[in-house]
């Protein structure tokens, strides 16, 4: 087993900061499409920059061409086979997006570093997505454009897909914040926020097993939910609420890592949702246990 000790000291906080410094800003399709370009630019430079194979996947929304970006490492044995880190990287059009979702961004892209000089079996994607956020307020079913693009083209070009791991805002953390749950909620949840939650559905029960080694292998310090859910989310609206539902609907596992946003956070879609209100130890160690379940489920070889 590659070492615990050389995962967690390699992680570091400070280029996560350093990638939420660059990214944070409005990042919006209508209200900042200059800094929803450039914010992409950032990402597919850093990526490049690692030696990873970067290309886009454009798709069209409302007249226009927006771009997720797909870094990819080829596997070595088995590379049809694919697994995919992923986090979105617009922003609402009210907020600096700190947490939502600059923190997904530099957690998936420290990810990328710190695997950066492994092999793997299977095929690593690392893909920043566009258009998560909803369109229209009032209506929750206008968002996750750009990854249920990708996730019907991966469907359309028969990608095998073993997992998804989506990083949806992991920074805001603590034990003096207070947890909320959603209503229908079946499962018992600590008072405290200082936890990530893991959720999957049926489908992708082995997925969030993964992940649930990898935090208690590399970051047994790393409180966590596991949150499975029936079907496709149906039942429970706020499970689906991220790019990860795009690929239940298409079959795919997924499951989603998240600090639960608006159910601990009061910054969340708003001005206040800035660097100087994130735990970056909490999301380094989210980092680590990430990049833990990255090792097992893409096969590294020695």
């Amino acid at each position: 087993m590659v070492s615990i000790e050389l995962i967690n000291k390699t992680v570091s906080i400070d280029r996560i900061r350093d990638h939420i410094v660059a990214l944070e800003g409005v990042r919006h399709p209508e209200m900042a499409p200059e800094a929803l370009e450039q914010a992409a630019d950032y990402i597919t430079d850093s990526l490049r920059l690692l030696g990873y194979d970067v290309a886009d996947h454009c798709f069209p929304d409302n007249g226009r061409l927006f771009r997720n970006i797909i870094a990819s490492r080829r596997g070595s044995h088995l590379p049809h086979e694919r697994v995919i880190i992923l986090a979105h990287y617009d922003t609402v059009a009210g907020s600096p997006g700190a947490d939502d979702n600059a923190s997904g961004v530099a957690v998936m892209l420290e990810i990328a570093r710190v695997l950066e000089p492994f092999s793997f079996e299977r095929t690593i994607h690392f893909i920043a997505v566009c258009l998560e956020e909803n369109e229209h307020e009032n209506n929750p079913n206008s968002g996750t454009r750009g990854s249920r693009a990708l996730a019907a083209y991966a469907r359309e070009n028969g990608w095998n897909i073993e997992g998804v791991m989506v990083l949806e805002s992991v920074a805001f953390a603590g034990d003096n914040l207070v947890q909320s749950i959603p209503s229908g909620l079946s499962i018992a949840v600590p008072p405290a926020g200082d936890f990530i939650a893991v959720i999957g559905n049926e489908r992708s029960r082995e997925l969030m097993g993964v992940f649930a080694r990898a935090v208690e292998t590399y970051r047994g310090d790393l409180p966590h939910v596991l949150l499975e859910v029936p079907g496709n989310g149906e039942r429970l609206p706020d499970s689906r609420r991220s790019d990860h539902a795009s690929f239940w609907d298409e079959g795919f596992r997924a499951v989603m890592v998240t600090d639960t946003t608006n159910f601990r956070s009061p910054h969340y879609h708003q001005l206040t949702d800035t660097l100087s209100t994130l735990n970056l130890e909490f999301a380094a160690k989210v980092c680590c246990a990430t990049a833990g379940a990255v090792l097992e489920i893409g096969r590294f070889t020695e």
